[in-house]
């Protein structure tokens, strides 16, 4: 099972949802930087269940411990090894699907490539997996952070509800001022009205987190396989219940001539080359080229509904499977932090590889 991501800044993640704990093994980060636990923390505190009544109820208080690698407020270079317990695991919550088949789910697909599943919340396949790549995120966010890179990401929409106005013309930053992490805060009164009357009906609904990563100097990334929006699409689309990524002008670009796609350059008064629109989304031919950069992460709605629905067991006979459990009827305010997270192990891989080909 591959659970290890990365080429120079690498991180191996561990654990089940209803194991003892979770956690990750990050390789490759620079000694020197320093190790802010309130800062890792204060990630994992915008990702953790029971922020409020549209997310699970699950009691987590995702507290981390350092196994390795950091010394007198330090990274020496070494493995940093991070571990988040778990403390409020409720597995017989799961026994009546131990050999069903949850629609949406992974039981089915593990069971088929695995020949066992560990059918506790999903085990593996649990989305408590992502916070093993929050804390690993955040260590992340401190490197990029000496070079003024900043990931700054935020609900967008919530099912048929848009957020219309463009990220240049909003402070972001209003996004951790309300449970949706929506930064216009009347579309997120409204957001949060659809997210709890389709938590009342016992049913989920899906979502869009935008990013957008400033500060990013020009030449990061590589012009043929692994492009750094072709990275950034796998790193975000590993995440659980993720079906979609689009940069830049995205899907909506196919309706735009050339002549009003094309972004033209300019030398700004500092002498900087510049573009003057940013449809590239900050990225051309796979390299940075120093505008922002900017995408959106697509949520399906959570498989988990408090609602039956028909399904077979592991034997092939029909099955009615119930939905029981703590569970989000919306993921994308958790996944805020997660997204963030992808992104700045992305670019802080990309940085480090753009400094091995310069030494």
């Amino acid at each position: 099972m591959s659970s290890t991501y990365g080429t120079l800044f690498k991180i191996s993640t561990f654990g089940e949802s209803h194991g003892k704990a979770i956690g990750v093994v990050i390789d490759g980060c620079p000694a020197g930087i320093t190790f802010d636990e309130a800062f890792i923390q204060q990630d994992l505190d915008r990702r953790k269940p029971g922020q409020s009544r549209i997310t699970t109820q699950r009691k987590e208080s995702d507290t981390f411990q350092v196994l390795s690698g950091v010394f007198e407020g330090k990274t020496t270079g070494t493995p940093i090894g991070l571990m988040i317990p778990n403390e409020d695991q409720r597995s017989k919550d799961y026994s009546h699907i131990s050999e069903q088949f949850r629609p949406s789910h992974a039981d089915y697909t593990y069971t088929a490539k695995y020949g066992v599943r560990d059918y506790r919340g999903g085990g593996r396949s649990s989305a408590r997996e992502t916070a093993a790549r929050v804390a690993a995120g955040a260590l992340a966010k401190l490197v990029l952070q000496q070079l003024g890179v900043s990931i700054q990401a935020y609900v967008s929409q919530v099912g048929k509800l848009k957020m219309e106005t463009p990220y240049q013309q909003l402070n972001l930053a209003l996004a951790e001022e309300n449970a949706v992490r929506c930064p216009d805060p009347e579309v997120a009164e409204q957001m949060f009205a659809y997210i709890d009357e389709t938590r009342k009906k016992g049913d989920s609904i899906g979502g869009v987190v935008s990013c957008v990563c400033t500060g990013v100097p020009a030449g990061w990334g590589e012009p043929v396989f692994d492009k750094l929006h072709a990275e950034l699409g796998k790193a975000m689309l590993s995440i659980n219940a993720v079906k979609g990524f689009e940069y830049g002008s995205g899907f909506a670009g196919v309706e735009q001539y050339g002549s009003e796609h094309n972004d033209e350059y300019y030398t700004d008064e500092t002498g900087k080359v510049r573009t003057r629109t940013n449809l590239s989304g900050g990225i051309q031919g796979g390299i940075s080229n120093g505008e922002d950069i900017y995408f959106r992460v697509a949520f399906k709605p959570v498989a988990t509904i408090m609602q039956d629905q028909e399904s077979v067991d592991v034997h092939g006979n029909p099955a009615v499977v119930s939905g029981k459990g703590r569970h989000d009827p919306c993921v994308v305010p958790r996944a805020v932090p997660i997204v963030e997270a992808m992104a700045a192990l992305v670019l802080v891989d990309f940085y480090l590889l753009n400094q091995a080909r310069k030494a």
